[in-house]
């Protein structure tokens, strides 16, 4: 039997570490994406030291758990001098994460786009950066926003993380209702429909995004 008044107590006090979740998702979108997407352009540069190092990177991030990367961040970076609160120690570790699959994705997407444009703006004397603006990525991008969504999608859920350092999340708001009024399954219910709102409004965001640019 469902304890409504629980739930009519519990949903705004979830919403404010809903509040919390995309505040932190938000900035870790951003910082991970654009530095995804340097490094996933950097990784094309064939500049060997430079890819030597990128593929560290990403194999680090692909190869680690993402609660050990979020444990490295808060406890590891302090013993260098570098602090931070619980929230931006999450943003980082967040974005750290992102950006080592969003350098991948860039990574494939420009270096699918046939090899022959390429060489075809070279002979009309268009630089390197011209034709990265002008022909790679605009051709690369709609087929990157499919996956760049799935990135996306895992980051946000994977906020729930953020919890084992203190960040006062969504999963950690639930956690701290059950811990006083023990009801697991009313909060857990709650909790997986604040984020399944989150995540469909993320996928319709990004599929109206992908329906505006152009086909090539």
């Amino acid at each position: 039997m469902i304890d409504w008044k629980i739930v009519e107590m519990a949903m705004p006090l979830l919403l404010e570490g809903t509040w919390v979740t995309l505040y932190v998702s938000f900035f870790a979108g951003i910082i991970g994406t654009f530095a995804g997407i340097v490094i996933g352009l950097l990784s094309l540069s064939n500049i060997k030291p430079i890819e030597w190092v990128i593929r560290i990177y990403v194999d680090f991030v692909r190869g680690t758990p993402l609660l050990i990367q979020i444990f490295l961040v808060f406890f590891a970076l302090p013993m260098v001098g570098i602090t931070m609160n619980e929230i931006w120690a999450g943003i980082t570790a967040l974005a750290f994460n992102l950006a080592g699959y969003a350098a991948e994705i860039v990574r494939g997407g420009v270096g699918a786009v046939e090899k022959g444009q390429t060489e075809a703006a070279r002979s009309i004397g268009m630089t390197r950066g011209k034709i990265l603006v002008y022909i790679l990525l605009p051709q690369a991008a709609r087929q990157m926003v499919p996956p760049f969504t799935n990135e996306m999608i895992t980051m946000v859920k994977s906020s729930s993380l953020l919890s084992v350092i203190s960040v006062y999340e969504l999963t950690r708001s639930g956690q701290a209702i059950i811990s006083v009024h023990f009801v697991p399954f009313e909060i857990y219910g709650l909790l997986a429909l604040y984020y399944w709102v989150m995540i469909t409004t993320l996928s319709w965001l990004t599929r109206r995004l992908e329906a505006r640019l152009p086909v090539w």
